[in-house]
């Protein structure tokens, strides 16, 4: 190790890139000189395996993981956390394999140096996915240690601090990785003095000119905001002491990321929001802080609507505080927190303030085991679907904006503002989530896309055999909820393909007078040889998904002295008259879509198309878009109507009427009076004083239709009342039935 030391000892450490000297300095005030020791161990050893490689700086390789581990012990994490900081890129950049690692420094460091580790490794379709796929492996190593992203960060901050070499596009880049995951992931975490170096490292890489600005804004009033809180600070703490209360009253620093991020979300220009200051008053006890807040309100009037208490109910990294907006001198507001000097602590260090060593474990702080019971979920998420869709989860999850919602029992849950009911019941439960009926919100009944509000009681209703509706996806917020719908419905899709596919084989098989459950075993497994499969439930649904044809597969399977001969056309239309039609209407799930070009409703004489991964699609026969699809008759089967059983079905009316004060309104009343739904309604006129309006209704079948069409029809201003093809394919009007 002599070149290591050599080595390490030429690093004379900065402000942005400590050496080894400040490093074992700083672990040498609250870790054993053994642990310390180790670290130093560490830190040769990571110099040995990096040797001759170099920064873009041009400073030595190892500065950069020396500096990751300095970031850390400020946060007096325990050795095996700076150690595995030292090493985070010895797996990824040199030869060192992890067994190596694992017995050297022990399996706990080299499990947290692989969980860091990329997968630069494996090939990926494009950059996006592979560091999606990296962001994936390091989630998934959270859940196992959280040191593994208190290792990530250091690493994310270090090199944020030194990206001067870097090139402009890759900094672009690593910023807005930095903004959009590594800063809400270490707020979550409750890294509170992290994620602000990380916001501010991010938004002055991303937006130099924006940080500049905002910069010399806050600069020029700084001079005013000092004197300003001075006079605040004067009649506060002299109040404070006359009641009894010992606390330190602080002036709050502003930090440009939150002010950039308060000019966006308000939109509202730069000079409306420097002029909001802030104080932190801290006190001894939690007692102390609800005294303290009637102080505060008793010198300076409160702002209505901003008082919040995350002392009673916490933040859901963990964050305690009491926070208020009072009318300073001249009506200016002031932002005021009061907190206790351990949920300071907390809110500076986050998960990191308690850190308890290994074989301590079981006796994690409250903070840990809020941030576990957050990544715990990360499994489910992960099956949502590619790293790129479960990266887009986490975002969502991510951001703190809170809604406190209570359960009948009066279990508080924290919700993502815009959440739904449907995502209270995945919060819930999975179970309770997949199904849910209905809710009550504060005792009455609402829909279940309904947006949560803070201080509401909800109590979702659930029936057994309910299963998710594919539109939730549409509306819920939680990354919880979103993969649980999809979990679900790829699981629902895959059983139902099975069934679909079994339906649409025994069909082919009747043409030629054989049943399915007749095939002899022999025959079958030579079938699924033949077609690379593995049984005959993935042969059902490869035919059910559209990947098979089912008249095909049947040719197949029929015996040597059933196999028809010559040269006709294979396909379900050309024996439309021999098979039973499928029955279509109520029974069908995920595979049976109405196509929404033509709207077909009970009663139309239909068509089904059989699509490639989507199953089958239903069309009317007089669609303008069947004469393209004729081209391929092997796809199309016969269908018919069964008992639709009471459901609903889309269909489209155009009306065209003469221009008048009021005509929607009363074409909208004559559609409502026979029991119809108005889904939505386009209205459009020109200078011939025409209006048109084109109507989308929910109805049963064609005789409600044809009722809301003559009921139309006699008003006094209509013209003409058609039903249409909607979308962009309409080619021509339908008349009504």
């Amino acid at each position: 190790m002599d070149y290591a030391s050599s080595l390490l000892g030429l690093l004379p450490g900065t402000r942005r890139t400590p050496g080894l000297k400040d490093l074992l300095a700083r672990v040498s005030t609250y870790l054993p000189p053994e642990q310390v020791e180790r670290v130093r161990a560490a830190a040769e050893f990571g110099a040995a395996a990096h040797q001759g490689q170099k920064r873009l700086s041009g400073e030595p390789y190892i500065a950069h993981p020396v500096a990751a581990a300095e970031i850390l012990a400020e946060l007096h994490l325990d050795a095996d956390t700076l150690i595995a900081a030292i090493l985070h890129d010895v797996i990824e950049d040199t030869p060192t394999p992890k067994a190596e690692i694992a017995a050297r420094f022990g399996n706990d460091v080299a499990e947290i140096v692989d969980g860091v580790t990329k997968l630069d490794q494996i090939q990926f379709k494009s950059r996006q996915e592979a560091q999606a796929e990296s962001f994936r492996k390091m989630l998934l190593a959270m859940v196992r240690d959280l040191r593994v992203i208190l290792v990530k960060l250091a690493d994310r901050t270090h090199n944020l601090r030194t990206m001067d070499a870097v090139p402009p596009a890759k900094r672009r880049l690593v910023a807005r990785e930095t903004l959009d995951i590594y800063a809400p992931v270490a707020e979550r975490l409750g890294l509170y003095n992290i994620k602000l170096e990380l916001e501010e490292l991010g938004f002055r890489t991303l937006y130099p000119q924006r940080y500049r600005v905002i910069e010399r804004a806050l600069k020029r009033a700084i001079g005013n905001q000092k004197e300003f809180l001075g006079k605040i600070r004067a009649q506060l703490e002299p109040a404070l002491k006359k009641s009894g209360i010992t606390a330190d009253v602080e002036t709050r620093e502003k930090h440009l990321y939150s002010v950039y991020q308060k000019m966006q979300r308000k939109r509202a220009p730069l000079a409306e929001i420097v002029d909001v200051y802030g104080l932190r008053i801290i006190v001894d006890s939690v007692d102390t802080c609800y005294r303290a807040i009637g102080v505060v309100h008793s010198v300076y009037k409160p702002m209505p609507g901003r008082f919040k208490d995350y002392i009673a109910i916490p933040r859901v990294n963990g964050y305690q505080s009491l926070h208020t907006t009072l009318f300073g001198p001249n009506a200016v507001p002031i932002e005021v927190q009061i907190r206790t000097r351990e949920m300071d602590q907390v809110a500076e260090s986050g998960i990191a303030a308690h850190w308890k060593y290994k074989e301590h474990a079981g006796e994690g702080s409250a903070q840990q085991e809020r941030a576990r019971a957050w990544l715990t979920h990360l499994m489910q998420m992960q099956e949502s679907g590619n790293s790129e869709e479960f990266i887009e989860s986490v975002k969502v999850d991510l951001f703190p904006d809170k809604v406190y919602v209570f359960t009948p029992r009066g279990e508080i849950l924290r919700l993502p503002r815009g959440a739904t009911v449907v995502d209270f019941a995945y919060a819930v439960h999975t179970d309770i989530g997949n199904r849910c009926v209905a809710a009550k919100v504060d005792r009455r009944l609402t829909p279940l896309r309904t947006v949560l509000r803070n201080g509401q009681t909800v109590h979702v209703i659930t029936a057994k055999g309910a299963r998710p509706n594919p539109a939730w996806v549409n509306f819920v917020v939680t990354a919880k909820a979103r993969s649980g719908i999809r979990h679900y419905l790829k699981s629902l899709k895959s059983h139902e393909a099975v069934e679909l596919g079994r339906r649409l084989l025994q069909q082919a098989l009747a043409e030629f007078h054989v049943d399915l459950d007749g095939i002899e075993p022999a025959t079958l497994a030579a079938a699924l040889g033949e077609f690379a499969l593995h049984s005959a439930e993935e042969l059902y649904e490869r035919i059910g998904l559209g990947e098979r044809l089912a008249p095909l597969v049947a040719r197949r399977l029929l015996p040597v002295d059933q196999s028809p001969s010559g040269d006709g056309q294979i396909g379900q239309t050309g024996q439309a008259g021999q098979a039973a039609p499928l029955a279509v209407a109520g029974a069908e799930g995920l595979l049976v879509a109405y196509a929404h070009c033509c709207y077909p409703l009970p009663g139309d004489p239909i068509l089904a198309f059989l699509s490639t991964g989507r199953g089958i699609v239903i069309h009317r026969e007089t669609c303008a878009n069947v004469t393209d699809y004729r081209k391929h008759p092997e796809n199309w089967l016969p269908v018919n109507w069964q008992a639709s059983d009471g459901r609903f079905f889309f269909t489209e009316i155009r009306v065209e009427a003469a221009n008048r004060l009021g005509l929607l309104a009363a074409v909208s009343a004559a559609i409502s009076a026979t029991q119809t739904n108005i889904c939505s309604v386009n209205f459009q006129h020109d200078e011939s004083e025409t209006a048109t309006m084109i109507f989308m209704l929910e109805v049963h079948d064609r005789e409600q239709l044809a009722r809301v069409i003559r009921t139309v029809r006699r008003m006094n201003d209509v013209v003409r009342v058609v039903r249409t093809i909607a979308g962009q394919n309409r080619k021509r009007d339908i008349e009504p039935p």
